[in-house]
């Protein structure tokens, strides 16, 4: 058959839809956030897709597969076997890089035991996971664990004064004890007047016993210097009291090149092989797009399948963006936007045909620029003779769809309908919020505000970013653009907090609070929503909390139980108990206005906006839905937020400020033009109340009402890392030099 058909699903918000979607076709997924995109992609077509298939495998191999609930739906029919390309970070610890992910630096470990020289031994002796090949003294890590001297020691201090800053060493500890008591020192005496002997005494000294200790000295006790102490109690890999997270240690502790491979992670007879002077650390090591060019001139006849096919991987890399990365570069390191496109890789080159592929805002962190290479590798995949469905808010990417499926008309009970469903031409007349997005006029900012003053950035050096000084304008609303790798986040996420620490970065960084946080826990609302609770039923507010009194027996008030399979991965099942609410019997005994706690924390942000009218906490709450976040439950897990709508969520309690400096990296992932739209009506309030606003972002819409735009560029990697243009949008659309200027060009003609 030629479609997948669906048929009645009622998954999540969906009202009972039924929709036919073509094979072998790009169907693009759009509507506001909370429409009901996800639970139509993901949880009923991904989900049925992917629970069918681990049923074909014996029970025990199922059991060790992830578990997939059967969805809402009364059937899919004609359905293929899917792969999910999410945004979920590909994570991993230390030892997995861009390379072990890609597969590419097994090959170019076959590259090099083939044609290394001198002979270092096979492919497994260039693994720096493998003993073989891993440097004996960082184990394959290329880092170690080394002691920040500067945040142990207080020069200005004396012993007594609390010159060691750590925990265990503080004045009156046991420990403290062991250097005042020692007979070395002068307890009253700056560490900053220290001899280069009492230096070396007190940081290095190896264990002993002093010759002149002071009174209270016991009789067993032994010296030894603080660092020499900290190495053998916290830092030795042998030690088990050791966690880099710990409290104590973390404040001290940095992660240093290995003094031994000096961060190449691989032994010496290893380094020691290379091919036209380079070993395979060095090729790791370089960028993407320059290990191609490195690649091509190895002529050697035995290695040119291999080669050939390391190329060929590479530029699917450079293809979707990513040719400022480096084959070393941890994958816990990478944006969810780059490990969508990492898992990318590995289906470009396949050969399989009839999947369906489903791809979750696959432009999340792309230059308009990148979104067309990504385009180009959509349409590949779909002539391969695959079925390609996307989940999307990016123009460019919808533009390309053979079938659009409009979900909406608004977000969470307003949502789950089907709004228009046919081609994009036919999008461009239809009545949903996507359709009128289409058909608006697109505008510049013609009149940008004057600046009230000017922050620089002097010298900064950082990665890629070389030497750069940039004065950036006051009280206005600065947009920083440039493709991936350009340089935008290290000059504005770590350069400039460092050099003007008032500035007030909103990233999409998790939230403070464990899984048992939610919107209505991290705002403050909870607090009067259980005591409003407990006034009326006359009992105390605990009971209405399921971190205390009101806590489920059963699942200690989490919802979920999980269970712990041993050898195989955890499973997480809803409680049983409580069904998934978190809270006892006698919690939900109590209700206020004909609801119970549970019902109160199912309802999305809008449906309480109505339920609690005329409270003070109303206010707040309209706070987070006019950043787009109305569709959320108030009891919805911090943790299971995405990273825009983490970052929305931060804004909400800087809303009334004035005077600050607010960074933010791009805000608008995830939303529709429509959201889009209604935040930056919040970011020019924002400015109108005196603020600084600094924006980094693709999305086009957002350039487009900058007071200033700075981008840096030209290109990613090495090739970025300077300003290439700064000034008015009604400046940048002339400027040629600048890839930015091209795509505002474009868009101001549409």
């Amino acid at each position: 058959m030629q479609h997948i058909s669906i048929v009645n699903a009622r998954q999540n918000n969906l009202k009972n839809i039924s929709l036919s979607l073509p094979k072998n076709r790009i169907t693009v997924f759009t509507g506001v956030s909370g429409s009901g995109k996800s639970s139509l992609v993901f949880e009923t077509i991904g989900a049925e897709a992917q629970r069918q298939l681990n049923e074909t495998y014996d029970s025990f191999v199922r059991h060790r597969l992830q578990h997939y609930g059967q969805p809402d739906v009364d059937k899919i029919e004609h359905l293929n076997v899917a792969i999910v390309i999410n945004q979920k970070r590909i994570g991993g610890n230390a030892r997995s890089t861009v390379g072990t992910a890609t597969d590419t630096f097994s090959l170019l470990r076959l590259l090099f035991s083939r044609a290394g020289e001198p002979f270092a031994g096979y492919a497994n002796a260039f693994s720096f996971n493998n003993p073989a090949g891993m440097c004996p003294n960082c184990e394959g890590l290329g880092k170690v664990n080394t002691i920040n001297l500067n945040k142990l020691i207080d020069r200005r201090k004396s012993l007594n004064e609390g010159a060691i800053n750590f925990p265990t060493f503080q004045p009156g500890s046991y420990r403290w004890a062991r250097y005042t008591l020692s007979g070395y020192f002068d307890n009253d005496k700056k560490l900053r007047d220290y001899s280069p002997e009492e230096w070396e005494l007190l940081l290095n000294a190896p264990e002993h016993k002093p010759p002149h200790p002071l009174p209270g000295w016991g009789k067993t006790q032994q010296y030894e210097g603080v660092i020499t102490r900290i190495t053998r109690t916290f830092l030795k890999r042998e030690s088990k009291t050791f966690n880099r997270n710990s409290e104590e240690v973390y404040e001290v502790i940095r992660l240093d090149d290995c003094p031994v491979c000096h961060g190449a992670r691989l032994n010496q007879q290893v380094l020691a092989s290379g091919i036209k002077g380079k070993n395979i650390a060095d090729c790791a090591a370089m960028q993407i797009n320059e290990l191609e060019k490195f690649l091509e001139q190895i002529k050697t006849k035995q290695v040119q399948t291999i080669v050939a096919e390391l190329i060929k991987r590479l530029r699917h890399l450079i293809d979707i963006g990513l040719s400022y990365l480096s084959l070393d570069r941890t994958t816990s390191t990478l944006s969810g936007g780059e490990s969508q496109r990492i898992k990318m890789v590995k289906h470009l080159g396949s050969s399989l045909t009839g999947l369906i592929y489903i791809f979750d805002e696959p432009s999340t962190g792309l230059h308009p620029a990148d979104v067309q290479r990504l385009n180009r590798q959509m349409e590949q995949l779909r002539d391969k003779g695959n079925t390609i469905l996307i989940v999307e808010h990016d123009p460019d990417i919808i533009a390309i769809a053979d079938h659009v499926v409009d979900m909406g008309p608004k977000a969470g009970v307003h949502g789950g309908e089907i709004v228009y469903e046919g081609t994009f031409n036919g999008l461009k007349r239809s009545k949903g919020l996507t359709g009128a997005y289409f058909r608006q006029q697109h505008t510049l900012n013609e009149q940008p505000r004057t600046a009230s003053g000017h922050l620089t950035i002097s010298n900064a050096t950082l990665h890629n970013v070389k030497n750069v000084t940039l004065r950036i304008p006051e009280g206005v609303l600065n947009v920083i653009t440039g493709v991936a790798g350009s340089g935008k986040s290290t000059l504005i996420n770590q350069v400039l907090p460092e050099q003007h620490p008032s500035a007030t970065l909103i990233d999409q960084s998790p939230l403070r609070g464990s899984r048992r946080a939610h919107i209505a826990s991290y705002t403050g609302v909870f607090d009067e929503i259980r005591s409003l609770f407990a006034k009326t039923n006359k009992t105390s507010a605990g009971i209405f909390s399921a971190n205390s009194e009101g806590a489920c027996p059963e699942c200690k008030g989490l919802g979920i139980i999980t269970l712990d399979l041993a050898f195989m991965d955890s499973v997480e099942e809803t409680c049983d108990a409580c069904n998934g609410s978190g809270y006892n019997g006698e919690a939900l005994r109590y209700k206020w206005h004909k609801k119970n706690i549970a019902e109160v924390l199912a309802m999305t942000v809008e449906e309480a906006i109505t339920f609690f009218e005329g409270y003070a906490l109303k206010d707040i709450l309209q706070k987070v839905a006019r950043l787009g976040l109305g569709y959320i439950s108030l009891g919805q897990s911090l943790n299971t937020f995405s990273g825009g709508e983490r970052q929305r969520l931060k804004l909400a309690a800087e809303l009334e400020e004035e005077g600050r400096l607010f960074i933010f990296d791009e805000p608008t992932t995830g939303l529709h033009p429509s959201d889009t739209a209604q935040l930056m009506t919040i970011f020019q309030e924002m400015v109108d109340k005196g603020n600084t606003v600094i924006i980094i972002e693709h999305n086009v819409e957002v350039i487009s009402q900058a007071d200033w735009v700075i981008d840096i560029g030209p290109g990613a990697g090495n090739k970025g890392g300077k300003v290439v243009f700064e000034g008015t949008l009604k400046d940048m659309v002339k400027a040629k030099d600048s890839v930015t200027g091209k795509y505002l060009r474009e868009y101001y003609s549409k």
